[in-house]
């Protein structure tokens, strides 16, 4: 992948259901470290974020020997609406498309950095309903402790 290319983005739940898919472009592309750049087209009401206008800029970090992403969403003036970090199997590139698997446990993070983690409760649903492998605990709990620490300490992509 080249920066100023095209790429779809998938995100799977385990056993492969499509969960969303999302237009981006490759603003860089390093040895791990993958960055994108997605602007919604349309309006979006989401159960968490509230409403997501038009025009808004999202910033997206895959590192793909990491066990989570994480989103910057700018308002379309430019400042700072929050970061959405997903827990997710490390993702995997083809063509033109970038795929990962949601492990469902997110973090929430406020423009002055106070922060949620959310659906740890479905992590456990699913965990028992798809039958995670036993590592995906440790994993999750890794990469959701990991995120806390770049999180408190302001440390990238949250610098």
């Amino acid at each position: 992948m080249r920066p100023g290319a095209s790429v779809w983005v998938e995100s799977h739940k385990y056993g492969g259901r499509l969960h969303r898919r999302w237009p981006a472009r490759v603003e860089s592309f390093g040895d791990s470290l993958v960055v994108l750049e997605g602007v919604f087209k349309e309006e979006v009401r989401h159960p968490l974020l509230g409403l997501i206008r038009a025009g808004t800029l999202s910033t997206e970090y895959f590192w793909r020997d990491r066990w989570y992403n994480v989103f910057r969403f700018r308002e379309p003036e430019g400042h700072l609406r929050c970061f959405y970090c997903n827990v997710n199997m490390p993702p995997s590139l083809s063509e033109n498309v970038l795929t990962f698997v949601d492990l469902d446990v997110d973090i929430l993070v406020a423009p002055d950095f106070s922060f949620r983690v959310l659906d740890e409760d479905e992590f456990e649903e699913n965990e028992s309903k798809y039958g995670y492998p036993p590592e995906f605990r440790e994993r999750a709990a890794e990469a959701r402790d990991e995120l806390i620490a770049l999180i408190e300490r302001r440390q990238f992509p949250f610098s």
